[in-house]
């Protein structure tokens, strides 16, 4: 078993700035793809980027020069910075750890919300 717990979530006005935290421990590997993903009332969960082990991310389009995801693989920690914040972006944002092979596993966070008010 993998557990997530994600921190960070909160209230902020258009324009400003967000932190997001996601702490893996138990049975995590370094070797896993660390995410965010999101989900607003309505829609369908949508990925907003991703970090492999080795460094390599990727971001969806609408966020891009916007977000930076980032990890910290001495405290299995992923960090999602969100700058220039959108009403938009407004979601509940889930972490994701995926690792492939013969210890595959794929575990969400408990998620947690942002709202951006304009």
């Amino acid at each position: 078993q993998v557990q997530l717990v994600e921190s960070g979530g909160g209230l902020v006005q258009a324009g400003g700035s967000l932190r997001l935290s996601c702490a893996a421990s138990g049975s995590f590997r370094s070797s896993s793809t660390m995410a965010w993903y999101r989900q607003a009332p309505g829609k369908q969960r949508e990925l907003v980027a991703a970090a492999t082990s080795s460094g390599t991310t990727n971001y969806s389009d609408s966020v891009k020069g916007r977000f930076t995801i980032s990890r910290d693989n001495t405290k299995n920690t992923v960090y999602l910075q969100m700058n220039s914040l959108k009403p938009e972006d407004t979601a509940v944002y889930y972490c994701n750890a995926r690792n492939e092979g013969f210890f595959s596993y794929n575990y969400w966070g408990q998620g947690t919300q942002v709202t951006v008010s304009s």
